[in-house]
């Protein structure tokens, strides 16, 4: 199956310097973005003694060898070629024009070259800069991270990363403690901690030394290449990479990468900063290997040899509340494509919250079992909610994999059913996956591109980056059409109301772990909007849903102490007034532990 994978750094520059074998560098940028562009910019620095046209050999030269080296698909030439007495402010601003993600530059010809230092480089490069010392050999086995938590650790490792899945490489990280010191004195390394315990591709080494430099040159004899940050200096200061970081280009037998971001970072505030932001690793890393496209799955005969293979029954429930207006299209359309010509689904329910039109009708006509929720497992009483419904269709479906999708599509297609399961089915280790689309809204008989998702912009994503930065990368975590394996779904806590979309994600997360989730492009979902009161009340839900989650985190009551009475601000015949509301977001209890679930669905 075909992926869509997007490159850790899309847009890189290598410049060509007359003068100079640019080759270490260019096998640097091959390796860091093999799904990305590599551009190559001619430089030639003039003698200020003569006039620029002087130069036009060079130049000529110079183009000569970046034809050569253009390969029309990754490797691309800019075309012009700069001359100046001051070729850096041209570099820089060819940086800025072309908006780069990466500028990767040999040391020490380049440098020599342009007339330039290692420190005026470092300090105004005006985007994530990588200095390499050859050699860089293509086929790269072996990476070695030293870190100590720096600031620009973080863009080392995502560096490193990048070039694993670039050529296979093992990375290997090296933590540095000081002589004398634990793990818990170093601020700095605990966000990097928590990220490499959760990648088990890097092997961690650690050691306890006075002397890094030596630590990291012995450590390097096994490896093709070392990757490190520049060392945080003043900005004034006319070192830029420190007396351990300059040893390591000078001395390590291994080629050598040494990486800084654009961001300036202040010396007393780089142990902050990294324990703030090492996270974005995981969550790039997760989203590389974890975000699929549906259109990798349209071959349903592949999806059905797959199913068969793994021996798995699969179920799609659709929750509905008055939708007689859409809810038989999207039957029809999901039940012919994925039962009827290609037996992907194994059966199809409608999981109905006591509809007052004809819904529920629809549904039986078209040979779709209907299950009122506030009638399913009646000992525990009905409560309002979409998650009520959800719950409770895990009791009335028996298949090992449980979608579900909204029956207010519009513009229904096959892919919002096989798109969920093509990741769970590819990749027997996910567990929960999510559906993300661009959203525009339908408002009357005209179209609103991109209006759809207010709750998850103004809400559900600043949460989840405040309190589960892990989860970041989900595009829409509030999507209604995902699903997961029943095994891992049984497990899990159900919000009554609208927070159980926000709250399956966290719990997901702390019980199964990130790699246990994916999301999925489903291109695009027409739906009917919603009007701002009813956005208003779901995010109150959301709230008090991620409060109950933190409760457990920290082992305190919150939400006792909290009002859970929704004032809704009203405006009718020329006076305004409140409207009280009871919005009580409510949890039922993992599926498995409700004795009736444990008669039909046996372990």
């Amino acid at each position: 199956m075909r992926r869509y994978t997007a490159p850790a750094f899309p847009r890189v520059m290598v410049p060509i310097v007359h003068g100079c074998d640019s080759q270490s560098a260019l096998a640097a940028a091959s390796a860091i973005t093999r799904l990305g562009e590599v551009a190559l910019l001619g430089l030639v620095r003039a003698s200020p003694d003569e006039p620029l046209s002087a130069s036009a050999t060079q130049a000529r030269l110079v183009r000569q060898v970046m034809r050569q080296l253009a390969d029309g698909e990754r490797i691309c030439s800019l075309g012009r070629v700069r001359v100046s007495n001051s070729p850096i402010e041209e570099l820089f601003e060819a940086v800025k024009e072309e908006d780069l993600d990466l500028l990767v530059m040999e040391w020490p010809c380049q440098f020599e070259a342009l007339g330039t230092s290692l420190a005026e480089v470092m300090q105004r490069s005006p985007c994530d800069i990588v200095v390499v010392r050859g050699p860089i050999v293509r086929g790269l086995k072996n990476v070695l991270v030293p870190m100590r938590g720096g600031p620009y650790a973080e863009l080392a490792l995502r560096l490193s990363l990048a070039i694993t899945r670039s050529t296979g490489a093992r990375i290997t990280s090296l933590h540095i403690v000081p002589a004398g010191t634990g793990k818990g004195d170093e601020a700095p390394f605990r966000g990097l901690a928590y990220v490499l315990a959760h990648m088990p591709e890097v092997k961690a080494l650690e050691t306890q030394t006075d002397q890094p430099a030596e630590a990291i040159l012995e450590t390097s004899k096994g490896y093709d290449l070392v990757v490190l940050g520049a060392t945080v200096q003043p900005e004034t200061s006319s070192v830029m990479v420190g007396p351990v970081t300059d040893r390591i280009l000078r001395e390590s037998p291994a080629g050598v990468m040494i990486v800084k971001t654009k961001r300036s970072m202040p010396a007393d505030r780089a142990g902050v900063h990294m324990g703030h932001t090492a996270i974005s690793v995981l969550v790039d890393q997760w989203f590389a290997e974890n975000t699929f496209h549906a259109e990798e799955f349209a071959d349903l005969g592949e999806l059905l040899a797959l199913k068969r293979q793994q021996r798995v029954t699969i179920s799609l429930a659709l929750p509905a509340l008055n939708e007689e207006a859409t809810v038989g299209n999207v039957i029809q359309t999901v039940k012919s494509a994925l039962m009827d010509a290609v037996p992907v689904l194994d059966e199809i329910v409608l999981m109905d919250s006591d509809s007052t039109d004809q819904t529920r009708q629809i549904a039986a006509g078209l040979g779709v079992p209907v299950h009122i929720h506030q009638h399913t497992l009646p000992r525990y009483g009905a409560r309002r909610g979409k998650g009520e419904a959800l719950w409770k269709s895990l009791y009335t479906t028996q298949g090992d994999i449980l979608v579900w999708i909204d029956t207010d599509i519009v513009n229904i297609h096959p892919r919002f059913v096989y798109g969920l399961l093509g990741p769970l089915l590819a990749n027997p280790h996910l567990q929960f996956i999510k559906g993300f689309y661009r959203r525009p809204l339908k408002v009357g008989n005209r179209i609103q591109a991109g209006g759809g998702g207010r709750v998850t912009e103004l809400t559900a994503r600043p949460l989840i980056n405040l309190f589960y930065p892990e989860l970041s990368g989900l595009i829409q975590p509030l999507s209604g059409e995902y699903g997961g394996r029943r095994k891992a779904l049984e497990r899990l806590p159900f919000s009554s109301g609208y927070g159980v979309e926000i709250g399956l994600i966290v719990d997901m997360l702390e019980t199964f772990g990130l790699s246990a989730i994916a999301q999925v492009d489903l291109l695009e979902r027409v739906h009917h909007n919603q009007p701002l009161e009813s956005l208003s009340k779901m995010s109150f839900a959301i709230l008090q849903t991620v409060m109950r989650k933190l409760e457990r985190r920290f082992g305190r009551n919150v939400l006792e102490e909290v009002n859970k009475t929704f004032k809704l601000i009203r405006y009718e015949g020329g006076r305004l007034f409140l409207d009280i509301e009871e919005i009580a977001e409510q949890e039922r209890p993992p599926m498995v532990e409700i004795p009736e679930y444990k008669e039909t669905h046996p372990a």
